[in-house]
């Protein structure tokens, strides 16, 4: 069998220049979606880095307010304890104050009472000892 050299058709030739252009086309829109999807990972791989980041800010703040808040708390209720031992020693020092203030009002108030007595018995002793001395 004899085989004859291969040809172009002479007709299809606006047929063969369309799939061309097709072909041309597709390997365009190929490279420009390849390119668009390098890309998009490209920006997602960024977006999930910068997330990631902030998530380890935000967790990394999260746990430091929670150890201060948790500080805070401890010396709060150290500063209540030392509030109510203070109020309990100035209750001690009010009631202290009152039985001073007592028994001063009380001396206050005898006063004259006492120094009249002993100036009595003064009185009563130089009186003995006039007696005893005129009895010699």
């Amino acid at each position: 069998v004899k085989f004859n050299s291969y040809k172009n058709n002479a007709g299809a030739s606006p047929v063969m220049g369309l799939i061309e252009q097709i072909i041309e086309d597709s390997k365009k829109l190929v490279a420009e979606a390849s390119e668009s999807e390098y890309k998009a990972q490209g920006e997602y791989e960024k977006l999930v880095t910068d997330t990631n980041t902030i998530i380890k800010q935000l967790s990394d703040e999260v746990e430091a307010k929670t150890k201060a808040t948790a500080t805070a708390k401890g010396e709060s209720a150290e500063a209540e304890g030392d509030l109510n031992s203070a109020i309990g020693e100035l209750e001690s020092l009010a009631q202290y104050d009152a039985d001073l203030h007592g028994e001063c009002d009380f001396v206050l108030k005898n006063f004259d009472i006492r120094q009249k007595a002993r100036l009595q018995e003064m009185e009563a002793i130089q009186a003995a000892k006039g007696i005893l001395s005129g009895a010699k």
